[in-house]
């Protein structure tokens, strides 16, 4: 497996690997506004933690709506932390095959130049 290849394959394990941490952006969206409906849904007037609604009665309802808002933030820090690294190590990977790629061009061009001059010195 040559360099490019190795780099090629990097770049698409990466792409993957950025499209599954938003995947988990989303999943965490979803499971906070679930959380957040759960627990206004089932008292009207919870109390807030800055922008989470929680209540303080341990009732099942309140403990999933808790569950849920927290599991939601967790995801949501962790998928775009993951993807924002993704990103970043793929835009790497893809600079170093755009730079292999310019060097092996060089090259060729090098030696079809060569072959040029070579061709014109014998006729």
């Amino acid at each position: 497996m040559s360099f490019r290849d190795y780099l090629h394959e990097k770049a698409e394990e990466s792409r993957h690997n950025e499209l599954s941490a938003y995947l988990m952006f989303l999943a965490g969206s979803i499971f906070f506004i679930g959380g957040v409906l759960e627990t206004l849904i089932l008292h009207g007037n919870p109390e807030w933690f800055l922008f989470i609604p929680y209540y303080t009665e341990p009732t099942a309802g309140a403990v999933l709506g808790l569950a849920l808002i927290i599991s939601g933030l967790t995801l949501i820090v962790f998928g775009l932390g993951a993807g924002l690294n993704y990103s970043r190590d793929r835009s790497w990977y893809m600079q170093e095959l755009q730079k292999a790629n310019s060097l092996e061009e060089s090259l060729a061009h090098k030696k079809r130049k060569k072959k040029v001059t070579r061709k014109v010195v014998k006729v």
